[in-house]
């Protein structure tokens, strides 16, 4: 009998073959004509022109797969509304070139016009900031600032420089902008043209505060010689007069604060009613963890070059950031202190570190137990018992936290949001500042035992700046909440097994327009609920992936769609119940639309270790179909975190490509989303923590028993690829449950947690 490997999958030796990806599909074929089997193992060329006309109408090869994908078709990138709305922006990349255009699209005749170099600084861009009134918007565009007047269409450039100005945003009462240069932010007045700093900002020790050395002899001079006080009198009272004179003087730029040279800035600020700044700092002497070396080994010299990447797993000091509120108006500094968020200062691996603890004593204690250690006298025993007391006496110090960008002052300038995510990845804290007591003042915690996701952190406020909206993970899917600083209370609006993302409020306020896929996890669609609660509305119907922008009005939505078959598209669609939606650009080309794809069958495979099923792509040649001992290749998607089971176009379109092909050898495809995957919740993604490659290698298997059970699937012929994550997941089941698959090809494979990257590992 087979010994019992991770999961209670069956190992099995010798251990099966590692191949590379062209000898896989080899291998597996076994019936397969000798020229089928070259074909499919062929090497792509570099050549890419004419690669359709080359193939044949109806011929897909690994040459066609692996060419130039600008035979497929340039798609349209980052659209955006124009700000009229009668026309939509996009970036298309040029065929055989590396440069994109960016083209206009006219939504009445349907014309799409390239933009001309020297026309681009006279569009609109995307982002920026709308006033108060919706009359004008602001938005940087290179490092340089533009308004915009949307009742005339005005475009006035602010400035023209070779610093980069960005983030800029209304103050509270229109009148000006304030935006970033460097470290420090300005404040342009719009009606008189001037712009002054709102703070100045020094990372350096105030100069007043330089004092005499405390020794004997500089004391004694002070003492013996009235001279060196007059001076240092003088010195005090020309400072002070000096300071109190530019304070008082609204012509003169502000005074200085002086922060010491211990820190940096992360974040800054500025209140829109221009009395008040938040930084976000971090020790400048951190230990941000040992950046390691990547050999890039083509390059013009012919010498291979080293470039710095992300630190590796455990390194660094874990330090984290800090805040500090400056107010403008008095003068005055303070670091908000941390410890009011609940539980930060609780370690949720406590449990985890005094077990290990207790492992490596008890391993100690085993290799030391030939040798008789000495006893220990008296005294060091009491020094360490009153050790042990002081640290249990001590006040727990607070975790170390990040916080997400941006900060966020509401648009009356009073209030201000801010969110904190502790570095050890178990919570996130949503929190106002009391400007009064300078204080934070916590308003939603999101805790998980494995970690909290990085990705729902959308949040903002309404125009009252009375409500905070958010999403959250708490009910265990992404989902829209609203916190009212009124009453104190948090509503949810959405709720259910789906998840919620790309929040938008519509510019009346009255609804959000949000992503999500409540019909099934691999459909995505566009859909509202009113802000003040209600049903949740469907907007589109077209099926597989689907994400939209609201029309500067809210009269449009600008959709992105497509389906597993196709590449994204962009349509139009009023938002308005039961209208139609508009397909505005077909940029697939013919040559590709008629090419015979197999539409893969998402499917749900009965799991034996979970309730829910493993939502997966299935592909199978329609003239194999109910064939009984083929052979089967299992697709294992990077990332982890990724969702490939969806219905709509994968980033995996070679993948896609080349299953197609496998299907006309004889092969079927199953592409699993694994536990890890996006798209079903905080569980299923959390279903690995601190057993990565354990419960993804039970939904494999699990994978290759259906396939075994519903489509006649020989198990001794059954292959595994994928890369990065799914690399290592081939690795793992070769290597652990050897009986499972015949042989794999690991892509581009994480082979040990210890040499990735910290800031993905770590959770």
């Amino acid at each position: 009998m087979a010994e019992a490997g991770p999961g209670g999958l069956p190992r099995r030796s010798p251990l099966p073959l590692l191949v590379t990806l062209g000898m896989l599909a080899g291998l597996l074929v076994g019936t397969a004509s000798a020229d089928e089997r070259a074909t499919t193992a062929a090497l792509p060329t570099t050549e890419t022109a004419g690669a359709t006309e080359a193939a044949g109408a109806d011929e897909i090869t690994l040459e066609l797969i692996m060419s130039d994908p600008d035979w497929i078709g340039n798609t349209a990138k980052d659209p955006y509304w124009a700000d009229d709305g009668d026309a939509v922006y996009f970036h298309r990349k040029r065929v055989g070139e590396q440069i994109e255009d960016l083209i206009r699209l006219d939504l009445a005749t349907g014309e799409e016009r390239v933009i001309a170099d020297e026309e681009r600084g006279a569009v609109d861009s995307p982002g920026g900031r709308l006033s108060r009134d919706r009359r004008f918007r602001v938005y940087s565009r290179h490092g340089d600032l533009y308004l915009k007047n949307l009742e005339t269409g005005t475009l006035t450039q602010l400035t023209r420089t070779a610093a980069d100005e960005t983030r800029p945003r209304f103050m509270a009462d229109d009148r000006g902008i304030s935006f970033h240069r460097g470290d420090q932010v300005y404040v342009r007045d719009l009606e008189t043209g001037l712009e002054y700093q709102s703070a100045d900002v020094r990372l350096e020790e105030d100069p007043d505060d330089d004092k005499p050395k405390d020794d004997f002899l500089s004391a004694q001079q002070q003492r013996l010689f009235d001279v060196l006080k007059q001076r240092k009198d003088r010195r005090e009272a020309a400072s002070e007069r000096a300071e109190s004179e530019q304070a008082a003087d609204p012509t003169r730029p502000p005074l200085p604060f002086y922060l010491g040279e211990e820190i940096e800035i992360r974040q800054a600020a500025l209140s829109g009613a221009g009395d008040a700044m938040i930084l976000v700092v971090r020790d400048a002497e951190r230990d941000p963890g040992k950046k390691d070396q990547m050999p890039a080994w083509v390059t013009d010299s012919g010498y291979v070059t080293s470039q710095e990447v992300r630190p590796k797993v455990g390194t660094g000091d874990g330090s984290g950031e800090r805040l500090i509120y400056l107010d403008l108006e008095a003068h005055e500094h303070r670091e908000l202190a941390l410890s009011v968020l609940p539980g930060i200062a609780e370690d949720p691996l406590a449990e985890l570190k005094r077990q290990t603890e207790e492992t490596k004593k008890a391993e100690a204690a085993s290799e030391d137990g030939e040798n008789e250690e000495e006893p220990a006298d008296d005294d060091e025993e009491k020094d360490a018992g009153d050790e042990k007391d002081e640290a249990a006496d001590a006040e727990p110090e607070p975790r170390a936290v990040r916080f997400e960008e941006p900060v966020a002052w509401s648009p009356d300038g009073l209030q201000l949001a801010v969110q904190a995510h502790s570095v050890d990845n178990k919570d996130r804290w949503i929190a106002l500042v009391d400007r009064d007591e300078k204080s934070l003042r916590p308003i939603h915690r999101l805790s998980n035992e494995a970690w909290i996701n990085w990705i729902f952190n959308d949040f903002g406020w309404f125009s009252d700046s009375r409500r905070l909206w958010f999403l959250s993970e708490e009910s265990g899917y992404s989902q829209l909440y609203v916190y009212s600083l009124d009453d104190g209370e948090t509503s949810r609006l959405t709720g259910g097994d789906y998840v919620v993302s790309g929040v938008e409020l519509s510019p009346a306020e009255d609804f959000f327009y949000f992503t999500a896929n409540p019909t099934h996890p691999g459909v995505y669609d566009t859909y509202r609920v009113a802000t003040g609660g209600g049903a949740v509305e469907r907007m589109t119907r077209l099926g597989g992936r689907t994400s939209s922008i609201l029309s500067p009005d809210g009269e449009l939505l600008l959709v992105t769609h497509s389906i597993t078959t196709r590449p994204p598209e962009l349509y139009v669609q009023a938002t308005r119940a039961g209208s139609q939606v508009r397909q505005i650009t077909r940029h697939a080309t013919e040559g590709f639309l008629s090419l015979p794809w197999v539409e893969p069958e998402i499917v749900a495979v009965p799991s034996t270790h979970h309730e829910r099923p493993i939502h997966s792509r299935y592909y199978e040649g329609e003239a194999e179909a109910g064939e009984r001992g083929r052979p089967a290749v299992v697709f294992v998607h990077g990332a982890g975190y990724l969702q490939n089971a969806h219905q709509g176009w994968s980033g995996y379109f070679r993948e896609f490509m080349f299953h197609t092909l496998l299907t006309r050898h004889g092969y079927v495809v199953l592409d699993m989303d694994y536990r890890a995957s996006a798209g079903y919740g905080a569980d299923w993604r959390t279903a690995i923590y601190r057993q990565m490659g354990t419960p993804e290698l039970e939904d494999l298997a699990d994978g290759v028993a259906w396939l075994v059970a519903e489509h006649g699937v020989d198990p001794d012929r059954v292959g595994v690829y994928g890369g990065s994550y799914g690399g290592f997941m081939t690795m793992m089941a070769l290597f652990t449950a050897p009986d499972l698959f015949a042989c794999g090809a690991a892509l581009r494979p994480v082979t040990d947690w210890a040499h990735y990257n910290h800031p993905y590992t770590s959770n």
